[in-house]
């Protein structure tokens, strides 16, 4: 266990890691060994589809699919904008396709994947009707902006930008989560009451339990707390609910009504909403550069062709943006856990819990750091518990309660 003792304010020590004793040196060298295996082709998969947009982006080949497409229906602005659009939309999918094949593959071989091919290919069509339902409305009323205004398209587009940013976090829960998941109620019992318990007791208004068919994809172990106001609900895997404690089920929960609590959900839809409107300002910049538009083949930011040079600096400009958002959200679930711990003052289940979940999932409990501050959005196990047994040691004094915090 961390030393208990601390500095005289009662301050708790900075965690570090958690002992060795948390995990077995056969359980960690399993969670190494997932991540080293498919690490490539994560990897693989998200520099693929980056080294395509720039491709089609700062090259004329962009440029020229847009008119190859179009022209197959008719040639017009519109048609141009659609097809090309759609293109980039199917390529972009295709091109990735079999690193996430890869990676299905690597985890089967762990034991976390129970769907069949078929059930995976399933997925991806589903993943790809989204991508086109998205990104089609959102081409064409971008380009009738360009069209209006060439120059200062990008004032309007950023409201609208952040605008469905925000309606979409709302409508997520009910839209976009059916597709891949089947969701019921939890039925009546222990566990149901002990969670709305949990919520009720936390200040957190919920609209339903729910169970989420996560068996049939998986093996690994999740809860969530989704949507806003009316449409927030609390989701628990069906693997979670079938090999873990009800304790365990419960301090899950508790980390994400965390969440709901210091509203993350809302202040990370607001962030959103606002990086959204961000990359348009910053795209109405770009498209606007000579050498870019010299680079891609086009005049201005109103040529439909245009549209892979605007994805090309989207992608980038997520790209670059990736480790901060990571760095922003390992924060958060700190937070979070904090508050799980406040709200159930139990240490000795919380890391419980997060041993479960590190073993289930296969996890690397202790990652190289460089792979943790690029990529993780969340802090590694063996950090985690660490964090909780230092709670333990100095918990919040008397004033402190659920929700309230000494910092």
């Amino acid at each position: 266990m961390t030393d208990s003792a601390g500095p005289a304010s009662g301050a708790a020590p900075p965690p570090t890691s958690a002992p060795a004793g948390d995990f077995t040196a056969a359980e960690r060298a399993r969670g190494r060994a997932l991540r080293r295996a498919q690490l490539p082709w994560a990897l693989g998969g998200r520099l693929a589809g980056l080294a395509l947009a720039l491709l089609l982006g700062l090259t004329p080949a962009g440029a020229a699919l847009v008119t190859t497409v179009g022209g197959w229906f008719g040639g017009s602005r519109t048609a141009e904008v659609l097809a090309g659009a759609a293109a980039l939309v199917v390529l972009g999918q295709a091109v990735q396709l079999p690193f996430g094949a890869g990676v299905r593959t690597v985890r089967a071989r762990f034991g976390l994947v129970t769907q069949g091919w078929g059930g995976w290919a399933a997925d991806a069509l589903r993943g790809l009707a989204l991508g086109l339902v998205l990104a089609l409305p959102v081409a064409l009323g971008l380009f009738a902006l360009t069209a209006r205004s060439p120059r200062y398209w990008w004032i309007p587009a950023a409201g609208a930008a952040a605008l469905l940013t925000a309606a979409l976090s709302f409508l997520y829960p009910l839209l976009v989560e059916p597709v891949f998941n089947r969701f019921t109620p939890m039925p009546p019992g222990s566990l149901r009451d002990a969670l709305l318990g949990l919520a009720e007791q936390d200040g957190v208004r919920v609209r339903d339990v729910l169970v989420a068919d996560a068996s049939r994809r998986t093996t690994a172990l999740n809860a969530y707390v989704s949507g806003l106001g009316a449409t927030r609900r609390i989701v628990a895997y069906d693997t979670l609910l079938a090999s873990a404690e009800p304790r365990e089920v419960e301090l899950v929960v508790a980390h994400e009504l965390g969440h709901v609590k210091h509203r993350d959900v809302l202040t990370g839809t607001v962030l959103g909403a606002v990086g959204a409107a961000f990359v348009v300002v910053a795209l109405g910049l770009l498209a606007d550069w000579g050498p870019l538009l010299s680079a891609a083949g086009v005049t201005d930011a109103a040529d439909p062709r245009a549209l892979p040079l605007l994805a090309a600096c989207a992608a980038l400009l997520g790209a670059l943006s990736g480790p901060v958002q990571c760095a922003v959200s390992r924060e958060v679930e700190v937070r979070a856990d904090r508050h799980a711990l406040e709200l159930t003052s139990d240490a000795e289940q919380f890391i419980a819990m997060q041993r479960r979940l590190a073993v289930t999932n296969v996890s690397d409990v202790d990652p190289p750091r460089l792979l943790e501050l690029l990529f993780a959005t969340h802090p590694s196990a063996t950090r985690r518990i660490a964090a909780a047994r230092a709670w333990q040691a100095s918990p919040p004094g008397p004033a402190a309660g659920p929700g309230k915090y000494v910092v």
